[in-house]
């Protein structure tokens, strides 16, 4: 590596970190810092300069989620051809194009500088900061109310379900409640594979990190960390028990975690028997049937090919009005369900690509890796079921950054074996 390789190499890795602190917060710099990042890693020459390939011998296994995710993205690309609205196909492409990039990076690899428990320590300890920081900005916009959707005083009773609504709808003002929890569950994951060695700290972090996701009063998210709960307990059980204690923790913790939910107030919208004051309340757009049931109106206009990248949301919009759900009217008009929108975009084909992409990650992940995998699918899967992830930008940098740390830790396991092995 000449100098100037050596010069930019750094470079690009102290950016690196900037991207992965700056991912719980607003998204306002991230663009910036992804931006540096790339262009770094382009003036590195990792394009020509194949010589630090991630995975090599029996793993190149890890080569196949990059390849399916690659077809899956050019499929998007393809389907410009047949889209109606160009534009929406180009701004979603925009958006996307985190897919096109990340697919080359991890193959050909990133370079010798990049220390993945340094990463992973900037991850947790910004999660960890993050915390805070949200709570001092609500507390802001507690005392300047007219920035805030007034309907939401209607009735104030100062008690507890008033202030998780308060608290849930203003987060979703400073940044999207799902893509903050999903970077705090991202942090608690990399917390219980960074400190596994020292317990304090490792159950410190998770429950510091854990904790924001019944403030911010994600649904979905309170049930993804309930599965990276028994997925953890699961991987530490001796492997001839795991049927028997996974059986005992998955009823033992669906006991319990329906008793607990039962008491959330976000939980309680779930009580269809009284959809009037559902819309009292402000509260219509959370049922997700609703959405979903619109969505799933005429399959056959979609069901093979898709009607084109970007497209979900126009078709959205004239299933909303067919079916009379004024509540939406002028509101963003989006699928709420990742599968959902893939569908409606690509069709069956093109979902299957994203399917067999995603069960990849796993299934071909290495042995030491595999624990991360599952949790890292997991963390994406279950939120994909309650929101179009992928719609946003933070939620295709998150999927780029993590793909990222699951490479990054491979590759650090498998020098740490080789040296392991000469001596």
């Amino acid at each position: 590596m000449n100098r100037y390789q050596h010069i930019i190499g750094q470079t690009q890795y102290y950016v690196f970190l900037l991207v992965v602190a700056l991912l719980p917060f607003p998204q306002i710099f991230l663009r910036y810092a992804c931006g540096a990042w790339i262009a770094l890693w382009l003036l590195e020459g990792r394009w020509l300069n194949k010589s630090n390939f991630q995975s090599s011998g029996p793993q190149n296994l890890l080569r196949i989620p990059f390849l399916l995710f690659g077809a899956w993205f050019v499929w998007k690309a393809l389907s410009g051809l047949w889209a109606e609205d160009t534009g929406s196909w180009v701004s979603q492409m925009e958006r996307y194009v985190a897919f096109g990039l990340v697919i080359p990076m991890g193959l050909w690899g990133l370079n010798r500088f990049y220390d993945w428990r340094k990463a992973g320590r900037v991850l947790v300890i910004s999660c960890v900061s993050a915390i805070p920081i949200y709570i001092l900005l609500i507390t802001v916009l507690y005392h300047h109310r007219e920035y805030m959707d007034t309907l939401q005083w209607q009735g104030w009773n100062n008690n507890l379900e008033d202030w998780f609504t308060f608290f849930s709808e203003n987060i979703t003002v400073l940044k999207h409640r799902l893509h903050l929890c999903a970077v705090e569950l991202f942090g608690a994951i990399t917390a219980y594979r960074l400190y596994a060695h020292r317990p304090v700290l490792r159950f410190g972090f998770i429950a510091v990190l854990l904790s924001v996701i019944p403030l911010s009063a994600s649904r979905q998210s309170i049930l993804t960390a309930a599965a990276l709960i028994v997925i953890a307990a699961l991987y530490a059980l001796p492997k001839r028990h795991r049927i028997w204690y996974g059986t005992g923790i998955l009823v033992i913790g669906a006991a319990l975690g329906f008793g607990l939910l039962k008491m959330h107030p976000r939980m309680q919208q779930f009580d269809m028997s009284n959809i009037t004051k559902l819309k009292e309340v402000h509260y219509t757009h959370d049922i997700r049937f609703n959405i979903w049931g619109a969505g799933l109106q005429h399959p056959h206009d979609y069901l093979w090919t898709g009607l084109g990248a970007g497209q979900s949301w126009q078709y959205m919009k004239e299933r909303y009005t067919e079916l009379d759900m004024p509540y939406y009217a002028g509101r963003e008009f989006n699928c709420h369900n990742q599968y959902l929108e893939e569908t409606i975009e690509l069709g069956i084909f093109g979902l299957m690509l994203f399917l067999l992409a995603w069960i990849s990650i796993v299934r071909c992940a290495p042995d030491s890796t595999r624990q991360t995998a599952w949790m890292f699918t997991m963390l994406f899967v279950m939120n994909m079921f309650t929101e179009s992830v992928f719609g946003h930008f933070d939620g295709v940098v998150l999927w780029a950054a993590g793909m990222m740390f699951l490479l990054l830790e491979e590759r650090t396991r498998r020098l740490e074996s080789d040296t392991e092995r000469e001596q």
